[in-house]
């Protein structure tokens, strides 16, 4: 097998000027492999001020959560939703749990083309939240990145080949690295690369 090359890593440059921290926004994603056959994918939505303010009728202290929101989407290997579940941990008001309620529109759905629309055509606007429409939208890249490779491993495990000898995995043409005209594609999956136009 071939090993992964050298990767050039690239950091952000150290600004040259002072900065004060206001705000931290951190999104994990998470992909579990059920013993049914299916795949839990989990969000996790956490906002909070680096400043004491003003929140409804209180004092929200500084690093104390503005949104702790969770999401827990249920997958087969074709991305069909099955279950879908929601907790607001923490959220600016009580009214923004009544958006849980809605997300269950998902279950018999399908994550793939469109799935941005879908979720705007679904939950969009007053018939959703903001913050968990963006865990949803989200969650199926990260549902990408786990259930083809756990897929993959499975195959190889049972001495099948990792992909379809005769059929590109699904991200093949997808990203600039991944283009079927590509040196990656060529050194990797030469059977499916494509002369350059």
């Amino acid at each position: 097998m071939t090993q992964p090359g050298p990767q050039s890593v690239t950091m952000l440059p150290t600004p040259d000027y002072e900065r004060t921290p206001l705000h931290t926004r951190t999104l994990t994603f998470r992909g579990f492999a059920r013993p049914d056959g299916l795949w839990d994918m989990e969000g996790e939505l956490h906002d909070a001020k680096h400043y004491d303010h003003i929140s409804g009728p209180g004092i929200r202290r500084a690093g104390d959560p503005v949104h702790h929101l969770f999401l827990r989407v249920t997958l087969d290997a074709d991305f069909r939703i099955h279950d879908i579940a929601t907790s607001m941990h923490t959220a600016p008001f009580g009214e923004c749990g009544v958006a849980n309620q809605h997300m269950r529109r998902f279950v018999g759905m399908t994550i793939g083309s469109g799935w941005r629309q879908t979720i705007e055509k679904t939950v969009g606007g007053l018939e959703g939240c903001t913050h968990l429409r963006e865990l949803l939208f989200n969650i199926a890249t990260a549902a990408f990145q786990t259930i083809p490779h756990h897929r993959e491993v499975q195959r190889l495990a049972r001495g099948e080949p990792m992909h379809d000898p005769d059929k590109p995995p699904f991200f093949v043409g997808r990203c600039m690295t991944w283009d079927a005209s590509g040196p990656v594609v060529a050194r990797l999956m030469p059977q499916f690369a494509k002369p350059v136009q």
